[in-house]
This record gives C-alpha cells, structure tokens and sequence, in this order.
C-alpha cells in the first residue's frame, strides 16, 4: 500500500464520517419531533433479566420520559452513505444486512415496548427476539461462505485454521453473542454509545491497515453517526437509541469482525460488552446452583455498580476508559499478531 493511496482513502474514510456525522444530526430534529409528539417512552423494567425485582434500581432513579428508538437515526444516516457512497459486494453488503437485519428486530421490539404495559420483559419474548436474530446471523453467515468464500480464520501469531463449513455456525455464534451484548450493555446514558464508537474505531483503523476501505468507510460512518447520537445521549439522555441501535449496531460489528477475520480480537476490543452479558450469566447461574444467591448486587454489571452508589455518570464514563484501553490493545494485537499484510 502506497502512502499516497492511504493518504487519498483515509481522506475518503474522513469525508464520509463527517457526512454520515452532519447527516444524522440532520435527522435528528425529525425523529425527536415524533418521538415526543407520540411518546415512544422507554417503559421502566420491573425485574432484572435474573429475574429479580429491581427494588434497588428503582430507588435510585427518578421517573423520566425518555424515547426509545434513536437508533433508527444512526440506521438511517450509515444506510444512506453505505448505499450511496460505498456499496460493495465483497465488503459492505454483509455489515449493511446485519446492520438492518438487526434494526429490523430491535424495532419491532421497541414498538411492542412502547406499546405495551412494562413488566419483566417489555418487548418480544427473548426467545423469539433470540430466534430472529440468529436468523439475520444465519442468513449472513451463508453468504458469507458460498458467496465470498471464507473459509479460514486466523488465529494471533499463529496464522489462518481451516474451518470449512463448520465456519458457519461459529459465524453465528460471533453475531448472535455480539448482537445480545450489546443490546444488554444499553441500559445506561451514554454506554452503549461510548463503547460501541471505541468498538468501531478500532474495527476502523485495522480494516483500513488491511486495505479492506469498504469496511473502514463502513466503521467510521458508524462513528460519525455515533458521535451525532451522543451529543444528545451524554448524561441526562434526550432519548435512548432503544433495541433498534444496540441490535443493528451489536449485529453489525460481529459481522465486521468476521469479514476483517479479526474474531479472536473481538472480545478483547469489545471487553466491557463481554464483562456486561458475562454478569448476567454468572448471575443466572449463582442463583440457580446457589439456591437464589447472587454474586453481584444487580446486572448487567453497569446495575451493580449504581447499586453500591457510584453515579452514572461514574459508571459510564470508567466503562468508556476500559473500553478506550481495550480498543487500544485490540489494534496493537492486530499490528503484532498477524492480522495486517505489509
């Protein structure tokens, strides 16, 4: 790769970061004029997802009436610059089917969300939000492996496994798990959106060291779609990007790590995603093993933190700071491990 090519390529990379930026707060004054007119009110949960009744959270919190569903704005701007500016068979069809594939999921459960009555489970049943999005997954991993022919993945330091077909299911499994994190991670001003503009970030900088500028492009429109979206999400929140970002985003950056066969790296870049689904898990498991017991206060992980009294502010803004680190290991271990061709 010539210097001149990076130079002209990061320069489109930028270009349209700022246009998918601008774009979306554009769209922004639109969606917050319906959003308020038709009060699409994120519905207070009255259990955590183990099945606790939230009694801590609740005292903590004051009544709000917050939106759901500004991830439709961050959806629409990287839409319209992916299908503009970059469509590309080899690089973008597949984050921009994850990316819509999961918004289409996250909104319908917002919708029943907003108009529903609360409870547990505000929104589709989880197994059949389970169920859709393993299928946007399933569908992405096909074409992936008789379209575009991947096959390998590629370990640190070691170099490219053979896979096969059996590829496919762990395809999946990346989708899905980075799909659910994500979307569990959404549950406090600014997290989601702090973490997944770090996640994309570094997603960005190693597609655009490999020369995969369809997928960078792709990144960094997220980026500058994010940027746009917490402007407004920083503590107190005008609105929540609800289901339809954090599925769309979450989807759409397991099939970016996918594609820049980066898997292995992902859980290291989206550690504070594994350390929120992770809590959930050992929660669920303590109080099922432990006769009702649980290792943390509340989860996500993020609850517990509110629960033992740090402010949200505090919560989020360390999470964002071990995100940032993550991030920052993540592209050194691509650098170091293999994962950029020179």
């Amino acid at each position: 790769m010539t210097l001149d090519l990076l130079t002209q390529k990061t320069t489109d990379i930028l270009l349209l970061s700022l246009l998918s930026f601008f774009l979306a707060m554009l769209l922004t004054p639109v969606y917050t004029h319906f959003a308020y007119k038709y009060k699409w009110w994120k519905l207070p949960r009255s259990h955590s997802v183990t099945g606790e009744t939230l009694e801590v959270i609740a005292k903590l919190r004051i009544k709000r009436t917050v939106p759901l569903m500004a991830g439709l704005v961050t959806l629409a701007a990287v839409t319209a610059v992916t299908l503009i500016f970059n469509l590309n068979r080899a690089q973008t069809w597949l984050p921009l089917a994850g990316l819509i594939g999961g918004g289409i999921v996250g909104l319908i459960d917002d919708i029943i969300n907003v108009r529903g009555k609360g409870g547990n489970f505000a929104g589709l049943r989880p197994q059949i939000k389970f169920a859709l999005i393993t299928s946007v997954a399933l569908i992405s991993a096909l074409f992936s492996y008789y379209k575009l022919g991947y096959t390998t993945v590629k370990f640190p330091y070691i170099g490219d496994v053979f896979f096969g077909w059996t590829i496919i299911p762990l395809f999946v499994l990346a989708v899905v798990s980075t799909g659910n994190a994500v979307n569990i991670t959404d549950g406090m001003d600014g997290l989601a959106g702090g973490l997944l503009t770090t996640a994309y970030s570094s997603f960005g900088v190693i597609a655009t060291l490999q020369g995969n500028f369809g997928i960078a492009i792709f990144c960094f429109s997220v980026v500058g779609a994010l940027l746009s979206y917490l402007w407004f999400n920083i503590p107190p929140a005008r609105f929540f990007m609800g289901d339809v970002g954090s599925f769309a985003l979450g989807t759409a950056l397991g099939v970016v790590a996918m594609l820049t066969d980066t898997l292995f790296l992902l859980p290291i870049i989206g550690a504070v995603f594994v350390m929120e689904a992770g809590s959930v898990i050992i929660n669920v498991t303590s109080k099922k093993l432990r006769h009702g017991k649980k290792v943390f206060l509340s989860s996500p992980i993020h609850h517990h933190f509110e629960a033992k009294g740090w402010p949200k502010t505090k919560v989020t803004m360390r999470l964002w700071v071990i995100g940032q680190v993550c991030g920052a290991i993540g592209v050194v271990l691509a650098l170091r491990g293999g994962y950029i061709h020179h």
